[in-house]
């Protein structure tokens, strides 16, 4: 039995690239869990809440339930629930999960194969990371959810066939003049740039080609935030900024409010701006809540 492969190949709906993180959020919370306590089992009513936060931080901006992955989980035969009747999930009702006194823990045979091979573990997480998210969020994903993974913990799954093209880091930032293309920071060390990244608009584990039509070249806090659904691009490449962020001091307002309505800093003449079909995977996928208005000039 090939765990890897069985971790890149969670059940997952999908439709036109529409993002389903659900599983691949409670299989990590549930790797991170059983590197603190291999013994232990996350009853729902308790774990309820974390995975919530979890969901709609790195979740799509659409509402979901915790549990409709705590149920459907089992299907994938990497994961058992058991209530207080014995073994088997009473189904994917919140009200039923929290009366049967249910509660979820990594299938036997997996915890097995995790305890004969430690650095199994740190591996199937690695493909849940790169299957399902892109490179900027992978350190904070882990902390949330109490991984602590190894450096080397990065082997491929010989099934994966795509690569990705490392030509493109370089195309983008030259297509951007080596300038974030939401604040203009144009930072080096003597001659080499610093502080600047290739972000793909449709993240390439959702089919997102390495293309300079789906790439932005940002600064490493406007990458994190363009990842994380605080920033996007409107009509017009004009910067949008989610009002569900909120920031009080003036670094805040100046780096990330005051950029509401802006256009976008490049792409120099004659390279193609983003794609409109992927401005618009990226605003119903990652984007969250609703744009601001535009700030007075």
């Amino acid at each position: 039995m090939d765990w890897l492969e069985r971790t890149a190949k969670l059940r997952q709906w999908t439709r036109s690239g529409t993002r389903a993180p659900h599983k691949p959020l409670l299989f990590l919370y549930a790797l991170g869990r059983f590197q603190q306590d291999a013994q232990g089992e996350l009853r729902y009513s308790v774990v309820e809440e974390d995975l919530k936060r979890l969901l709609a931080e790195y979740g799509p901006a659409n509402k979901t339930t915790p549990a409709y992955p705590f149920h459907h989980l089992v299907s994938d035969a990497v994961w058992e629930v058991r209530t207080d009747h014995g073994l088997g999930s009473p189904g994917s009702g919140v009200r039923e999960l929290r009366a049967s006194g249910a509660a979820g823990r990594l299938a036997p045979e997996l915890r097995a194969a995790l305890r004969r091979e430690p650095s199994l573990l740190g591996r199937m997480a690695r493909v849940l990371l790169d299957l399902n998210f892109p490179p900027s969020l992978h350190g904070e994903l882990c902390e949330a959810v109490g991984l602590e993974l190894e450096p080397s913990a990065t082997e491929r799954l010989s099934t994966v066939q795509r690569q990705r093209d490392r030509r493109m880091r370089e195309l983008v930032l030259t297509a951007y003049e080596y300038r974030c293309a939401f604040c203009g920071y144009d930072g080096r060390i003597g001659a080499v740039p610093v502080g600047l990244e290739a972000a793909h608009v449709r993240w390439w584990a959702f089919g997102g080609p390495d293309d300079v039509d789906n790439g932005l070249c940002l600064c490493s806090l406007h990458h994190r935030l363009f990842d994380k659904g605080v920033l996007g691009i409107g009509d017009g490449h004009r910067i949008l900024v989610s009002q569900r962020f909120v920031g009080h001091s003036p670094a805040a307002r100046e780096h990330v409010i005051a950029l509401a309505g802006r256009p976008l800093i490049g792409p120099q003449a004659g390279v193609r701006p983003v794609a409109a079909a992927h401005r618009s995977w990226h605003t119903s996928q990652v984007f969250h809540g609703t744009p601001r208005p535009a700030t007075a000039a």
